[in-house]
């Protein structure tokens, strides 16, 4: 009786958690579809504000900062956040505390804290060369900084659980360092290259803090947009844009859950 009883209330306190995580979601969802200007009913399914979202040059620029802002910065920490990582693994028996320290430092830092430094530095530096003025680059190197410590630690842990007589059984069969990285390493870490670009993605695309501080008048991206025009109040157009970007974050999750199940079963 006593396990029948706990197992119902981990259930309840599960549904319960769900709802309040997913509910608030739905209804933004729901009314994303609304044919009128209104958050206390619903009047009938319409894609009139899809209609007028696709119609939107500033959305539409918008979006496409935020894709590109995404992709490139993501690309750029991979590769970055990967040799970080194999580095922290190489010399992991010579008391690199305080490197990881300094690795996890900007993943507990406010964002806001960050994105303050990253505006100061950006705006010294430019006063100072006249190079790195608020932009599109700017924001891309904000972002890549903070993405590589996600990638550098996604990375070393799936180093540190290799076997390591695999890199001297490499070296054995006579494979050099370009070799061994194509044909060894790569194809080793490849999982965790997988999830270490859509976790860099998924934070590039819907960072609004750092962004906000290290953007340009020419810029703009989707959070921030969605925050500039929601102060003059919620609508089913700023609805229609939470919705796509919920189900384009969705849509890597999914893709990454599939990903692994796949090499799951390959293993199998």
């Amino acid at each position: 009786m006593r396990g029948g009883s706990m197992r119902r209330s981990l259930a309840v306190v599960w549904w319960v958690v769900m709802v309040f995580l997913y509910l608030p979601l739905g209804v933004v969802v729901l009314y994303s579809f609304n044919s009128v200007n209104s958050a206390a009913t619903f009047a009938h399914f319409s894609l009139r504000w899809y209609h007028r979202l696709f119609s939107n040059p500033q959305i539409i620029e918008a979006f496409w900062h935020s894709l590109l802002l995404a992709l490139i910065s993501s690309m750029i920490a991979v590769v970055l956040g990967t040799l970080i990582g194999y580095g922290m693994y190489r010399h992991r028996g010579r008391r690199l505390g305080w490197l990881i320290a300094l690795i996890y430092l900007p993943i507990v830092m406010p964002d806001i804290v960050f994105g303050i430094s990253e505006m100061t530095f950006f705006v010294r530096f430019n006063q100072l060369t006249g190079l790195l003025g608020p932009g599109l680059g700017t924001m891309i190197i904000a972002h890549v900084t903070f993405e590589i410590p996600f990638v550098a630690l996604i990375v070393y842990s799936r180093f540190v659980g290799m076997d390591a007589t695999l890199f001297e059984a490499s070296k054995d069969l006579y494979a050099g360092p370009v070799r061994r990285v194509c044909h060894f390493i790569i194809p080793a870490i490849k999982p965790a290259l997988i999830s270490a670009f859509f976790l860099s993605f998924t934070l590039s695309i819907d960072d609004f803090v750092i962004s906000f501080f290290t953007s340009g008048p020419e810029s703009t991206t989707l959070p921030i947009y969605i925050w500039g025009a929601i102060r003059k109040g919620v609508s089913p157009e700023i609805n229609a844009i939470a919705t796509l970007m919920i189900g384009a974050v969705a849509i890597a999750a999914l893709l990454s859950l599939a990903l692994s199940r796949r090499r799951s079963a390959s293993r199998q």
